[in-house]
């Protein structure tokens, strides 16, 4: 069997050690060079190599990431973090480095998620049922539409940053300043009992091998502390719909809350998510399909998943000297 090499960035945070750490749990043989921009990135713990990174907002990063395939002859570059899918993104055509070794998804749905707005947008053109939303008028006008408390969501952030609730007009006013361009506003949908992750792996033609579905409870930081598998056949469908509308391609993942019969959107993430770990946990492994599709070509196999709950916990690594 061949020997993949793989490069692994963002390894000092959840996402990236939890690819290692799935990267570990599949039938490949894989050599793992951990990449992180803090020497004592814990995932480096896991790999078999380790390299200090560059920002990715460094004016040479794309040069430095060309340089590192280069020189260890690497196979495939797993993503743990969004902020250099974004560099490699912007900067695609200026990347001397093979595109073909980038676990990417497809540009355009990447372009599409970065902008809340966008996606907002994009539902509504697709007939998709959206979170009522709003980017411009006064205070009274967002009451009207989206009723009291409401959200102020910024156009561009992740893991739930930013996100304040708006009770008066005073909140209303002072944050459509503050954030300008960025300024958005959403109806309250749900509650924190109703809130479901959604893994797929997309074939990039609106198809899908599977997919797993979790009932999840966010951290403080806006990962899944908590979770407990679910087959919900009305999600499975709302899945299968935005799949065939946004045709992701490889690692995506859907966020929803049930709000009044109807599995609502909250966001899509085309990359490897922080709950791939425990994915991976139930039998849903997609670095495994990431080089079975990529490195063989061949569409990953359906799995049989286990059912059951999990919860995550802080663990300490203790290095004596």
């Amino acid at each position: 069997m061949k020997k993949y090499n793989i490069l692994v960035t963002g390894v000092g945070a959840i996402i990236g050690y939890g690819i290692v750490r799935s990267l570990r749990q599949c039938r490949y043989n894989v050599n793992i060079i951990g990449m992180d921009i803090y020497p004592d990135a814990v995932g480096q713990r896991w790999c078999d190599g380790f390299i200090q990174s560059l920002w990715a907002a460094d004016a040479k990063y794309c040069d430095f990431l060309s340089d590192v395939m280069d020189k260890y002859k690497i196979d495939f570059v797993f993503f743990g973090l969004e902020q250099e899918i974004h560099r490699i993104c912007d900067d695609w055509v200026v990347f001397r480095g093979n595109l073909n070794k980038l676990i990417i998804n497809d540009r355009a749905l990447i372009a599409l998620s970065r902008d809340k707005w966008s996606l907002y947008e994009y539902l509504m053109l697709n007939k998709v049922k959206a979170i009522r939303s709003m980017t411009e008028g006064d205070y009274d006008a967002a009451v009207a539409s989206l009723g009291v408390p409401f959200l102020v969501k910024p156009r561009r952030s992740t893991a739930a940053k930013g996100i304040s609730i708006i009770n008066s007009p005073q909140d209303f006013y002072y944050w459509q300043k503050k954030l300008d361009k960025e300024f958005m506003v959403q109806e309250i949908v749900g509650d924190d009992e109703h809130e479901y992750t959604v893994g797929i792996f997309g074939l990039g033609d609106g198809s899908l091998t599977q997919s797993i579905a979790f009932s999840r409870k966010l951290s403080r930081e806006g990962s899944t502390v908590k979770a407990r598998t679910v087959n919900l056949p009305e999600l499975d469908e709302e899945v299968k719909r935005l799949t065939a509308i946004f045709k992701p391609l490889g690692p995506t993942n859907f966020q929803f809350r049930w709000h009044k019969g109807d599995y609502l959107l909250l966001e899509v993430n085309p990359r490897f998510s922080s709950s791939l770990s425990l994915r991976t946990a139930f039998g849903f492994n997609e670095t495994e399909m990431c080089l079975r599709f990529f490195g063989e070509n061949v569409r990953p196999d359906a799995v049989v998943l286990e059912q059951g709950t999990a919860v995550r916990y802080i663990e300490d690594i203790v290095n004596i000297t």
